[in-house]
């Protein structure tokens, strides 16, 4: 039986003071914790994000979606990147604490993702990096790439992506920056979109999302033997 979420506030260390941010702890059966981070344009009670963090939850895992300082006052965009790597860094701190025994991994759509590998980057451990759709570059921008930091990540990294995302075309382009990390792989949702839409298939997000828990619970499974 999965267990209730429960409200958490969690307080991110900013330059202009201590800022709390709300966020969702479900305590699993499992060894493994997956921090949730939300994409730049929706917050962590998003559908899509609300339907794969329960989904995770029935597989065993314990789940902390949270959300970033600029959405949880009420912002649209989002402030500077260190800001959102401090956010990361107290989340992988809060979900330690809750759960000092358990592998961590860090998992975030679009934004998120993209923060955490920033975070990891500089200097965060976790178990493992999971994107729900990697921003490779802003839509039409393959100019644009955001990659310079992906090799230096050590620690494995899952690609979810969908084949008809903006954000990755050419998909060659991808293909190659995942060929240049340490370890990382490809997950492909044939015909999906950003959100993992597929033309032609209306489909709630919670749904959709709830199908890539299985993708996410294989590569973890895998990397624990």
């Amino acid at each position: 039986m999965t267990s209730e979420p429960s409200a958490v506030r969690i307080e991110v260390a900013l330059p202009a003071g201590a800022t709390p941010v709300s966020a969702d702890w479900t305590p699993g059966t499992r060894d493994d914790v997956m921090l949730i981070a939300h994409g730049a344009g929706a917050g962590k009670d998003h559908p899509f994000l609300v339907g794969f963090d329960r989904a995770l939850a029935a597989l065993g895992f314990s789940t902390l979606r949270f959300s970033f300082p600029y959405a949880e006052q009420g912002r649209r965009m989002p402030g500077p990147a260190a800001h959102a790597v401090t956010t990361w860094e107290a989340a992988v701190a809060e979900a330690r604490a809750r759960a000092p025994h358990a592998s961590v991994w860090a998992t975030g759509k679009s934004y998120g993702g993209r923060m955490a590998s920033l975070a990891v980057a500089e200097g965060l451990v976790v178990d493992g990096l999971v994107y729900l759709g990697y921003p490779l570059h802003p839509p039409g921008r393959p100019d644009k790439p955001r990659i310079a930091h992906l090799p230096s990540i050590t620690v494995p990294q899952l690609f979810v992506e969908g084949t008809a995302d903006p954000f990755i075309q050419p998909i060659a382009q991808l293909e190659e920056a995942v060929a240049s990390c340490h370890d990382a792989r490809v997950h492909w949702v044939e015909g999906g979109g950003h959100s993992f839409e597929v033309k032609g298939r209306r489909r709630p997000p919670a749904d959709v999302a709830a199908d890539l828990a299985p993708v996410v619970d294989a590569f973890v499974s895998a990397l624990r033997g």
